[in-house]
């Protein structure tokens, strides 16, 4: 007769928290005693390490960053800071008109004729800045409102004088006096629009 086998256990609970138990207060493998704890804290311990180091890199590199930015801010705020009108009028670039009053103090009628023409071009200019259409002086001065430009006439005088020079050359006559009295007709609209 044969005896039936014993009931079979496939799952030793009290085995399985004894390697547990083993690996946590220590074990051997290949002889060599082996402390888990002790090296999980030690691996603990190098990564608080460098993640402390890590961190205080970052901090550095953030805190002088911040510093540079807001040296680099105070160096260049005068760059951006708003003028008051007064101080605005001192520092507007004159270059160019003061170019022409030169040539126009010149005793030279070619350079006269010059000034003439710079201020027409810089007529064109303002005429393109405050936006009226054309592609010539005359045709945004055609599209001007006299309501919005005391000096429209002024601006017509001086273009005219312009056109004269450009189409007929030296056959047109300039005078001294005609010259000057040109330049203050372009004057008068830069001066009612702040160019000078």
């Amino acid at each position: 007769m044969e005896s039936s086998p014993g009931p079979i256990h496939f799952l030793n609970v009290e085995y399985f928290f004894r390697l547990l138990y083993d690996l946590v207060t220590g074990a051997r493998v290949g002889g060599v005693q082996i402390d888990f704890l002790s090296l999980a804290s030690q691996i603990w311990i190098l990564v608080t390490i460098i993640s402390t180091l890590v961190t205080i890199g970052i901090l550095a590199v953030f805190i002088h960053s911040s510093l540079r930015y807001y040296q680099v801010l105070r160096g260049q705020a005068h760059k951006f800071t708003t003028l008051d009108a007064a101080h605005a009028e001192t520092e507007r670039d004159h270059s160019r008109w003061d170019h022409i009053r030169e040539l126009i103090e010149s005793p030279h009628e070619n350079d006269w004729r010059q000034a003439i023409i710079e201020a027409d071009i810089m007529l064109d200019d303002l005429l393109s800045q405050l936006g009226y259409p054309g592609e010539t002086v005359g045709e945004k001065l055609k599209a001007v409102d006299p309501k919005r430009m005391n000096t429209l006439q002024d601006a017509w005088e001086g273009h005219k004088v312009r056109n004269e020079i450009a189409h007929q050359g030296y056959a047109y006559q300039l005078t001294e006096r005609h010259a000057h009295r040109t330049i203050a007709h372009f004057e008068a609209v830069m001066r009612e629009f702040g160019e000078i």
